[in-house]
């Protein structure tokens, strides 16, 4: 397949109570929902804190920086604009909430559970992902 022909990357579909943190991430900053009552931090974003159920809401500019909790390395190719290998991972923000991204800008097998990481945005047609670098390692595109 040609490089024209290629399939469009897989790209996330919005929904109204996750657009804040897409558009944060288009700004190429990293947000979760908060909320006013408790100060409780929590992603996917919802209609209602999953802790004390308030709806008084709003978006926290968090720091990017977290642990990988758990991960699996993918060896397969699942689709066209994804080559194998690649890391997917559960990455616990140092503010407590988890994520599902994955850890770029090392080999997969140095990723490990308790790996320290920070926020790197990478473009994919034009959209904003935000992925994770180890931390203080200079992304491999910068080698």
């Amino acid at each position: 397949m040609s490089a024209n022909d290629q399939e469009a990357y897989p790209l996330p579909q919005p929904t109204v109570f996750t657009e804040p943190f897409w558009d944060a991430c288009q700004d190429q900053k990293l947000s979760v929902r908060t909320c006013a009552d408790c100060d409780h931090l929590f992603l996917p974003g919802g209609p209602v804190c999953p802790q004390c159920w308030s709806a008084n809401l709003s978006m926290k500019a968090v720091s990017g920086r977290g642990e990988v909790f758990s991960f699996v390395v993918y060896r397969r190719t699942y689709h066209p604009s994804i080559p194998a290998p690649y890391v997917v991972a559960l990455i616990e923000l140092s503010e407590g909430p988890r994520l599902i991204s994955n850890v770029v800008g090392c080999a997969p097998e140095d990723v490990h559970i308790g790996m320290q990481v920070q926020v790197k945005f990478e473009p994919e047609d034009g959209f904003m992902l935000p992925r994770f670098t180890p931390l203080n390692s200079t992304p491999a595109s910068e080698v």
